[in-house]
């Protein structure tokens, strides 16, 4: 027998509210972390920078660094695009979920066409073809799932329109170009890069950032996870060769390079941004966010990626000894990129702390400076020597920082601790 209530009964959602419940969005608050998915989807992405590291490395020329800087603008965007959703809604639930592992599918095709990128083999689907498409379909594919995550919010709703139009001419320029090949699609990927960059960046800043710390966080995990890219290409460099002592020393050295680069970030710079970020609300957090992560990121991950380079070629030059003497100087362009890649992350941090607290580090802009010159004195030295160098200035940066700046820098780090 059933019992009757005269309490009143909810009304069932209407309207945005029920597409959205249908959807299982589930909006993310104030100390909103990154989730598991999130990390699995960095997984397929440094997979994707490991393969634009071996395309330069097989056409280890200004040509080949062009088009290695061109494909990871191109996926840096993309990247960035799901961090901005993941921050707006739990990207582990409902549609967003669903999203996530389809953009995981696409972007896995992404970097099994790098190798041909400009250059279809044959005797298959066209590559650059297959990159392209699979790019246009992650980046239309976010604006879509973005639109349900916004149903309410008709600013943030207006943003995304705004937002489409250069997305939609510059994948529609990367599928053209992909089709027709040649300087036709090195000259339209070009455009479509410009495009999307100034397209999105004039776009307006209706965007929403609940969760500063979601937001630095994301962003601190890409910079691990390029590094640790580094690390593998010094690996994969001496594959299938004998481990001696001038390998041993090359691979020892290739990690403290990448720990210096660790260090120079995470241990005063990212504190201090995601606090800064942290104090902002509205419009200003959202610019802040846009300028000292989404663009101002792209050059230290590309400098580590240029970096990874450098040191691929370093661990080949004195494993390879039936074709490499030890006394042999690094190729050009390979010195050029290790070094050249040290000096544009740098060179990014000097730009982030200016655009975070509006002071320059003058330490760091002066070792980015002899970094970016040093290829001119080392171009005659043996790759390892090449390379002991880069360690020493770096860590000779690290052990004055630490001394002239250790109030400070303990200051920080405390508060960092505590927050």
């Amino acid at each position: 027998m059933s019992r009757q209530t005269d309490a009143p009964q909810p009304a069932p959602a209407a309207g945005p509210d029920r597409r959205r419940l249908r959807a299982r969005i589930v909006p993310t608050e104030e100390g909103h972390g990154v989730t598991t998915l999130e990390l699995f989807f960095d997984l397929v992405f440094v997979f994707a920078i490991t393969q634009v590291t071996a395309f330069m490395a097989d056409d280890l020329g200004w040509r080949g660094l062009l088009r290695g800087l061109v494909l990871l603008a191109l996926m840096w965007f993309v990247w960035c695009s799901y961090a901005w959703l993941g921050n707006q809604a739990h990207a582990d639930e409902g549609v967003v979920r669903a999203a996530m592992i389809a953009a995981m599918g696409a972007m896995f095709l992404v970097a099994l066409a790098i190798p041909e990128a400009w250059g279809d083999e044959g005797g298959g689907i066209s590559a650059p073809v297959v990159l392209a498409g699979a790019l246009a379909l992650i980046r239309l594919l976010h604006l879509s799932v973005y639109a349900v995550a916004a149903l309410g919010d008709a600013d943030l709703r207006r943003q995304l329109l705004r937002t489409a139009v250069p997305v939609g001419v510059a994948v529609t320029l990367l599928v053209v170009g992909a089709v027709l090949g040649g300087a036709a699609q090195t000259g339209l990927w070009a455009l479509a890069l410009v495009i999307d960059y100034t397209g999105v960046y004039a776009s307006g800043n209706g965007w929403r950032l609940p969760s500063p710390v979601h937001f630095a966080e994301r962003h601190g995990l890409i910079v691990i996870i390029a590094l640790g890219e580094s690390i593998i290409a010094v690996g994969v460099g001496v594959t299938d060769l004998p481990l001696t002592v001038p390998v041993i020393g090359a691979a020892l050295l290739g990690l403290a390079v990448s720990v210096a680069l660790w260090w120079l970030y995470f241990d005063v710079v990212a504190p201090v941004a995601e606090r800064e970020l942290s104090r902002r609300q509205g419009v200003e957090r959202v610019k802040l966010a846009r300028d000292s992560y989404t663009y101002l990121h792209f050059p230290m991950v590309a400098g580590i990626v240029y970096l990874a380079l450098g040191l691929k070629k370093t661990a080949e030059y004195v494993a390879d000894t039936s074709h490499h003497s030890l006394t042999d100087p690094l190729p050009t362009t390979a010195l050029w990129a290790m070094y050249g890649g040290v000096a544009a992350y740098l060179l990014a941090h000097l730009a982030f702390r200016l655009r975070n607290v509006g002071s320059i580090n003058r330490p760091r802009a002066v070792v980015a400076v002899v970094v970016l010159a040093a290829p001119l004195a080392t171009a005659q030295l043996p790759a390892l020597a090449a390379l002991a160098v880069l360690v020493a200035v770096l860590v000779a940066l690290i052990a004055f920082e630490v001394v002239r700046y250790a109030e400070a820098r303990a200051a920080v780090r405390a508060e960092a601790q505590h927050s």
